[in-house]
């Protein structure tokens, strides 16, 4: 059966925000390493702007609705909890490992998605996802021993870096199937303006706490007021379009625009910073990119995700069963 045009105009418009979701992602990656390479570190600061951004233009959003949260607060808190050590982590590891490894490690988010997912929701994998996520585990180990110094990977103290982004991984998977649930189930601009929110509430907190003298060495030059203000953008553009694409697509696609922000890591590396990037790299890639298409092919979680307007569809049919029942447990207590 032939694709129709409403059909082909979507699937466009899916590559071209998952594509404007890979740019963003490479995008905060080099101006995280641009600044850690200046001497700036300040990584709670960075994410600070990016969640003010959002809790500025989202949260303006919610109040003009003026209505209730669908979502308690706490759990919007425990949220951007998680989230901010996730993004703190991740900028933190550019002080001491290279971009390509930091990139091709996020990928770590995988495989911690698949336990959580399978111990909190219930979810079960196919073995062709298993062997997808094995594959993507085999290349980061060899992206771990090209850091380790068998072939020379990048950065003052490349392990420690690993381990960060590791971690960082961790929470971005708490982080994500919270996302998930919310945003399948919930509201999707009342979550990025809570995460926003809640997110500068934690960030500012913390600031107070572990960063203020860091902060206060910073010399506000021009290039580091646009690098900051760069990351920013990314920062907003990567949360705004990557719910976008989750919703339209699921994962499947998720996860393939997030593959070639890998690609983007690579030639920023090369041409930006005059670097050679080990031959380890390049398998290491191969490995998770043949891990991730296997991985997503397989995925059915896509399968399930419903629009806008499928969720008002649905609400509108759940409200006549809801009155009705509530009719008959009236005429069971008379």
């Amino acid at each position: 059966m032939g694709m129709s045009r409403n059909e082909a105009q979507r699937l466009m418009s899916v590559l071209l925000l998952g594509q404007l979701l890979s740019v963003a992602l490479a995008a905060l990656s080099f101006t995280s390493s641009y600044i850690a390479d200046l001497g700036v570190d300040t990584p709670l600061t960075q994410s600070l702007f990016g969640y003010l951004s959002l809790a500025v233009v989202y949260g303006s959003v919610v109040l003009y609705r003026r209505r209730k949260l669908l979502v308690p607060w706490y759990w919007y808190l425990a949220l951007a909890v998680v989230d901010v050590q996730g993004n703190y982590l991740f900028v933190k590891a550019y002080q001491y490992s290279s971009i390509t490894s930091v990139t091709l490690l996020d990928c770590w988010t995988i495989p911690w998605v698949i336990i959580l997912t399978w111990i909190i929701l219930g979810m079960r994998y196919s073995l062709w996802q298993l062997l997808g996520a094995a594959f993507c585990v085999s290349g980061l180990g060899l992206v771990l021993l090209s850091d380790s110094g068998v072939s020379g990977g990048g950065g003052r103290n490349p392990l420690l870096g690993d381990a960060l982004v590791i971690l960082a991984t961790l929470c971005y998977a708490f982080s994500n199937v919270g996302e998930e649930f919310c945003v399948k189930n919930k509201d999707q601009v009342e979550l990025i303006a809570m995460l926003g929110v809640f997110g500068v509430l934690v960030s500012v907190c913390e600031i107070s706490i572990f960063e203020r003298k860091d902060l206060a060495t910073v010399t506000w030059s021009p290039t580091i007021i646009c690098l900051f203000a760069g990351y920013m953008a990314a920062s907003f553009l990567f949360y705004s379009i990557g719910l976008f694409v989750l919703k339209m697509s699921g994962s499947t696609m998720f996860n393939l625009s997030l593959l070639t922000s890998d690609m983007w890591a690579v030639l920023i590396r090369i041409f930006l910073y005059h670097q050679k990037v080990d031959w380890l790299y390049y398998l290491a890639f191969g490995f998770v990119a043949v891990g991730l298409i296997i991985y997503s092919f397989n995925d059915k979680t896509s399968d399930t995700v419903t629009t806008i307007d499928d969720d008002e569809e649905a609400i509108g049919q759940y409200e006549p069963l809801l009155e009705e029942s509530r009719t008959e447990e009236k005429r069971q207590a008379f």
